[in-house]
């Protein structure tokens, strides 16, 4: 299953285009803060594997008014470079990868 187009934003990274998609309305456990935000990232022209990041932030939408970081298209190149050195295939057809960054977020009480 692939990103749905409406919602997502192209980014090229090493040649290669992406589509990438944050939620606009966090799930609930995000809007509580209980669970850090998260995005997808596909290649663009091919279907395959689909890379999902867990960020350390709150989703920016929460309804706690937590300090959120936004998602900003440098940190998502990042996160393509970083998981395609720890082996994600975005060519290849198969199961979500996951690459959690999440190391350090608190969840509100």
């Amino acid at each position: 299953m692939g990103l749905g187009r409406k919602g997502a934003r192209r980014i090229v990274v090493g040649g290669t285009a992406y589509r990438w998609r944050l939620r606009r309305r966090p799930t609930y456990f995000q809007a509580l803060a209980w669970t850090p935000c998260t995005f997808a990232v596909e290649q663009a022209d091919a279907r395959g594997s689909i890379l999902v990041v867990t960020t350390a932030h709150p989703h920016p939408s929460n309804w706690f008014g937590r300090e959120a970081q936004p998602v900003r298209p440098s940190d998502v190149a990042h996160t393509i470079e970083l998981a395609l050195t720890r082996g994600w295939n975005p060519t290849e057809p198969g199961s979500p990868f996951l690459l959690d960054l999440s190391a350090g977020f608190t969840p509100s009480p």
